[in-house]
């Protein structure tokens, strides 16, 4: 299927439209494997060393669930975006495609924003840095490593967004929003496991 049809002629799923397309998603949800292998490594490092705070703040001493709820809120919502973005594109509707992925990309930036922010102040507040003690290491890897990711995944986002304005919605440009949202999901699901593993736990534990 040539990669220059119409919009009015694109399938319902233009993602899949074509070998190479469907490629890119068999792919990229390979590639999410290993990902999720690495994440899992820091999740198991981050267990073994929270409790090894060098008489440094403790994470039920540290930690403050109001901001962190509200991080993790933004991005949960970010998550729904994304879903009525992959819809916008399935029905043709490349405006409301890219109005969909900025808010999605904003929301991104307002997560970004609270974890700089808590990141400041327990370095500058709570004398809290990333060689303060093995928890500490620990803790800023794992949560600066999945910021990291939110923040590639603005800038994906963003880069899309353009290429939607110069190329509009094709059977080449379709497959490429559609993985950035299954990433954009599996950023989400890591959070919430960092916000029980790291945050919730950290407080009752």
């Amino acid at each position: 299927m040539s990669a220059t049809h119409t919009e009015g002629a694109l399938p319902h799923e233009p993602e899949k439209a074509t070998l190479e397309g469907r490629n890119k998603v068999l792919g990229f949800w390979l590639f999410l494997g290993g990902e999720a292998v690495l994440f899992g490594t820091l999740f198991a490092t981050f267990l073994a060393l929270r409790n090894q705070t060098n008489e440094g703040p403790t994470a039920g001493e540290l930690f403050q669930l109001p901001m962190t709820a509200a991080a993790t809120l933004i991005l949960l919502v970010s998550s729904l975006t994304s879903v009525f973005a992959v819809q916008a594109m399935h029905r043709h509707k490349v405006a409301a495609l890219r109005v969909w992925l900025a808010i999605t990309v904003l929301l991104g930036l307002g997560f970004l924003f609270l974890e700089i922010y808590e990141f400041a102040e327990y370095v500058n507040a709570e004398k809290f840095g990333m060689t303060t003690s093995a928890f500490s290491s620990a803790f800023y890897t794992l949560v600066g490593f999945h910021g990291a990711h939110v923040a590639f995944g603005v800038l994906w986002i963003s880069i899309l967004i353009g290429q939607l304005f110069k190329k509009g919605l094709t059977v080449v440009t379709a497959p490429k929003v559609y993985v950035s949202a299954i990433y954009w999901h599996f950023i989400d699901v890591v959070w919430v496991f960092i916000f029980t593993v790291v945050y919730l736990l950290g407080k009752v534990g």
